[in-house]
């Protein structure tokens, strides 16, 4: 099936809702248009991941048969979608009549009609065919260097991260050194920091392959190199060259493991309201305030840190990021900082390096530690980050989506009720299907922001769409895989019981969805506060 007509179609869609956004937010605030304005960003990632998965197949000179059964369910699940109600959430469905758009719905569902009315169960059952056959749908990327990595990463995550994961998780452990040792050994914490300061200086690309193979293992070996993608990133991109040549080469090699130090009790996404203060005083700087949700905090041996310096100045014009060298914490003494105290925040799951509340009373940092030598530049350093930190959120994502896929899959080949595998059941079968539907679109979708951050662009728009729907293909996935185990997926013995914990942050951090859909829409259509 020629595929290309329906995306032209769903294009010519989006257009028009892009249109009509457009023409209400000439009269009204995007917050009070926040539906419309928010299925309309729904509307062209959905439309973006239909454009990666075309690319995905044209690399593949139209692919094997697998991925054609899958392409043509992930397009028409799409359209179908698309005309006729978009899930932003779980009880949150946008309808083409909420942006004025039941027409141009239906142009497209005319245009599609002979996919939307294709007999998708034949299709579905080929696809859960082949997967308990143990097929899979294409994945080279055409490169003997990228694939050489995945494979490499995946032979890494199958022996030391998988068979260890689930008892971690149970016993809320701390990934252990030898683990992060070995992750270091791999060059998993400089693959983008540039070779003359001790990286690989890889791409982006190279991260994502790294990221989403370390989080099919385990979402929290995945994320232990995101502070360090996020510290390298702010000082490759704003630091001095001291601070470069002194704090880059320790975090490549992991001899220094960092953590972000950002979000504040009464803040959440509103950064600019940040009110931990830093003045510098005669021997360094002097802080004091609270943060909150800080990820790997005791074990951590330097903190990138958003703190207010220019009380003076309104907003984000008066943040200053600081680089905070501090001492790494152990189980009897987890914060032996001066000026520094913790106490842990008790997680469903996302285990692996805990999360901590730290209260800061007049902790010191040297003179030295401000990032570029120049206050009220935090946030927008900090922006600079955002596109990487998301689309590595995406691969984060992509891991945990094919992790849930690869159990319910097992699970299903294995189970017997009624005298055969409970995969032969279309309810089974068609979760499943589904399921392999999702991860490829997302990962391509993932793989394509990636490549546009590459290619030196701006992408917060391609990040953002990438972490909307990665998150809710791992969720998903999640979820139908734990439906497949039925009460067992229910017990703590069943790895599909920590993957679904794990997946349900990823809707939250990095900026939750509805932020990927305000920066999505605003960044297309535009609109004023």
């Amino acid at each position: 099936m020629n595929l290309l007509p329906y995306l032209a179609a769903a294009q010519t869609y989006r257009d028009a809702a892009k249109a009509a956004l457009t023409a209400r937010l000439a009269e009204r605030a995007i917050d009070a248009e926040q539906r419309a304005a928010h299925g309309f960003a729904w509307v062209a990632t959905t439309v973006a991941a239909l454009e990666a998965v075309a690319g995905w197949l044209d690399s593949n000179a139209g692919g094997i048969a697998l991925d054609r059964q899958v392409a043509t369910l992930i397009f028409a699940e799409s359209i179908g979608q698309l005309t006729g109600g978009l899930p932003m959430g779980q009880n949150e469905i946008f309808r083409p009549a909420d942006l004025g758009l039941s027409a141009a719905a239906a142009v497209l569902a005319t245009a599609a009609d002979t996919l939307l009315s294709a007999d998708l169960a034949v299709v579905r059952a080929a696809v859960a065919a082949a997967l308990a056959d143990g097929q899979t749908p294409s994945e080279s990327l055409h490169d003997a260097e990228l694939d050489a990595i995945r494979e490499q990463y995946r032979r890494f995550t199958d022996s030391e991260i998988l068979p260890h994961a689930h008892k971690w998780h149970l016993a809320n452990d701390l990934i252990p050194d030898a683990t992060v040792a070995a992750m270091a050994a791999l060059g998993t914490f400089g693959v983008c920091i540039p070779e003359e300061y001790g990286g690989l200086g890889l791409s982006k690309l190279v991260m994502c392959l790294v990221t989403e193979e370390l989080s099919r293992g385990w979402i929290g070996a995945g994320s232990l190199g995101t502070r360090s993608e996020i510290a390298g990133e702010l000082i490759t991109t704003g630091g001095t060259d001291a601070q470069k040549a002194y704090w880059l080469p320790r975090i490549a090699s992991g001899e220094v493991l960092p953590t972000a130090v950002f979000t504040e009790p009464d803040t959440g996404s509103d950064l600019g309201s940040l009110q931990t203060r830093a003045r510098l005083g005669d021997s360094g700087w002097v802080i004091d305030g609270a943060k909150t949700w800080i990820t790997h905090a005791s074990r951590s041996d330097m903190m990138t840190m958003l703190v207010r310096t220019l009380p003076d100045a309104k907003g984000y014009a008066g943040l200053s990021m600081l680089l905070v060298p501090k001492p790494r914490g152990t189980a009897a003494d987890p914060f032996p900082a001066d000026g520094m105290t913790g106490s842990e925040i008790e997680v469903l799951g996302y285990r692996g390096m805990r999360e901590y509340a730290l209260q800061f009373d007049a902790m010191s940092a040297p003179a030295d530690a401000l990032l570029g030598g120049e206050e009220g530049q935090g946030f927008k350093q900090l922006m600079r980050t955002f596109e990487g930190a998301r689309i590595q959120t995406a691969a984060r994502a992509v891991g945990v989506a094919k992790r849930a896929l690869d159990l319910g899959r097992e699970y299903a080949v294995n189970r017997k009720q009624f005298g055969k595998a409970i995969i032969g059941f279309p309810r089974v079968a068609d979760k499943l299907a589904m399921s392999l539907a999702d991860f490829v679109m997302t990962r391509e979708l993932t793989y394509a922001a990636a490549r546009a951050k590459d290619s030196g662009k701006r992408c917060d728009i391609e990040a953002g769409m990438a972490k909307l729907l990665a998150a809710r293909a791992a969720w998903s996935n999640a979820d139908a895989a734990l439906q497949i185990h039925g009460g067992n997926g229910y017990a703590l013995e069943y790895e599909i019981s920590r993957v679904l914990c794990d997946a349900r942050i990823l809707n939250i951090f990095e900026g939750a969805a509805e932020i990927q859909a305000q920066v999505i829409a605003r960044g297309l259509a535009g609109g004023r506060n």
